[in-house]
């Protein structure tokens, strides 16, 4: 008797219905590219067109359907040339695919029919064949620029480094948990919420707007929701979208964007926190350079030259550990190099922080035990003295700053109940005060911003060009 797995694998290989489908849909660019050996008749291949080139006795097209950065080269007679095919228009091809003769492809298609599905209009059409285009000037187009190389690469990239994410925590035995976007938490403390209203109010109970009978904003972390689900699921993570509403244009902000978070109970060391981190972003990096290298390669030649070099060095070098107070020290020395000041109890600026990385090579530096003062109502106490410290991390990387926030979380119900009391958050989080109350372990976490991640690893200078669609403030197209 089959067992599920063997079942479903035994149904897919030989269901006609499979087969039909299969033939009938065609295969991809990327599957068309693969196959090196013979010729395979009877192709049908769908995309757009990159290129028309029409000769006395031959047209070729260069076609892309979104699965591959390189185009497959498509070889017709004269006689199949329509004046609907242009460069941006979608087209269906079929044919039979050969060995190319030519030395720029492997493989080519040798058309049989060509019929176009959708004209494009190239006089009007924003992207101009052969020309480069400015990310700011693409920016204006999120409807349309997923047809450019550049964020083609950045889209398939993007894909792949979520799989990774996802992967790293699967092999080391994380829960995935979908926390909620709409909450009633304030977890950074910070104030820069977007609050959730009915758009009408006679659909709110009560007629107030207050659909949930409290206020509600959008999320600006999981974490909390993640702690409670470390109490029963000792290591847990989440990948989602996250809100900020702060009235920033600059480069490394948005007012959406995706946050990785994991909580590990039974951890009474920063020091796991951080090597959790850093495993995260080795194994993610090595998993895109693995598996995307045309894509990526694309942005080492065309986006940041010396990437390349950089990454290898993010990976294969192990990370520098500072405190905050060493890390201060550092920057006393420097101190008319910067806008901000640096004096023991100040928050570290971006400024600071890449100064930090430059300082120790270019290799990614944990500062960690920030003062007490600096950090939210969960980070875990240090008592020491004379300078009160949190167990608190950031993760700075180069070119970006700041990419990891950790901390062990605060479990000893005292301690904490103490500190809700006296900025008056006892009764808002009673529900945090009973995790403490009823099996409470040590235990701690981090978020990563995604979009950073990337920005990092392919040396993009503004966030806003590593997201399919920005928002920020005065800009919400689409």
């Amino acid at each position: 008797m089959y067992a599920p797995r063997k079942l479903a694998a035994a149904f897919l290989g030989t269901c006609p219905w499979r087969r039909y489908h299969r033939r009938h849909m065609g295969i991809s660019v990327r599957e068309a590219l693969s196959k090196v050996h013979g010729s395979t008749k009877d192709i049908k291949i769908q995309g757009w067109v990159r290129s028309v080139r029409a000769q006395k006795e031959v047209l070729f097209l260069h076609l892309n359907d979104g699965s591959s950065l390189e185009n497959l080269q498509v070889v017709a007679e004269p006689s199949l040339k329509n004046s609907a095919i242009s460069f941006g228009s979608s087209v269906e091809v079929r044919g039979t695919l050969v060995n190319s003769v030519g030395k720029m492809q492997k493989v080519e298609l040798k058309a049989e029919e060509i019929r176009v599905i959708g004209e494009c209009d190239t006089k009007d059409f924003p992207f101009k064949i052969k020309e480069h285009h400015p990310p700011e000037y693409m920016r204006q187009f999120p409807h349309l620029r997923c047809r450019t190389n550049a964020f083609g690469s950045l889209l398939r990239i993007r894909s792949e480094a979520t799989a990774a994410i996802h992967q790293y925590f699967r092999d080391n035995g994380y829960v995935h948990i979908h926390t909620p976007i709409i909450t009633s938490n304030d977890c950074e403390g910070a104030g820069e919420l977007f609050q959730v209203e009915a758009s009408n109010r006679d659909t709110a109970p009560g007629g107030d707007g207050e659909f949930f009978g409290a206020p509600a904003f959008l999320t600006v972390s999981g974490q909390l929701h993640l702690e409670v689900m470390s109490g029963g699921l000792s290591k847990v993570f989440t990948f989602g979208p996250t809100f900020r509403a702060e009235n920033s244009q600059s480069r490394r902000h948005l007012a959406e964007f995706y946050m990785v978070e994991a909580e590990v109970s039974f951890t009474e060391n920063l020091e796991d926190i951080m090597q959790v981190m850093e495993n995260l972003f080795k194994s993610a990096t090595t998993s895109l350079l693995s598996k995307c290298p045309d894509d990526m390669n694309l942005f080492f030649k065309y986006v940041s030259l010396g990437q390349e070099g950089r990454l290898d060095r993010l990976i294969t070098k192990k990370f520098i550990v500072m405190s905050y107070t060493e890390a201060i020290e550092i920057l006393k020395k420097v101190t008319d190099s910067f806008k901000h000041k640096t004096e023991w109890g100040c928050d570290l600026q971006t400024e600071h922080e890449k100064y930090l990385v430059k300082h120790c090579g270019d290799v990614p530096v944990f500062v960690v035990n920030y003062p007490f003062d600096l950090k939210p109502f969960y980070t875990r106490d240090n008592e020491d003295s004379p300078r009160h410290t949190a167990a608190a991390v950031d993760l700075l990387v180069p070119g970006i700053g700041e990419l990891f926030g950790g901390s062990l979380r605060e479990e000893r119900l005292p301690i904490l109940q103490s500190r809700l009391e006296t900025r008056g958050l006892a009764d808002t989080y009673q529900w945090y005060l009973d995790l403490r109350k009823y099996g409470s372990v040590p235990h701690g976490g981090f978020g990563m911003g995604f979009e950073r991640f990337l920005q990092c690893i392919l040396g993009v200078d503004n966030i806003k060009d590593v997201i399919p669609f920005p928002r920020f403030p005065y800009s919400c197209l689409l």
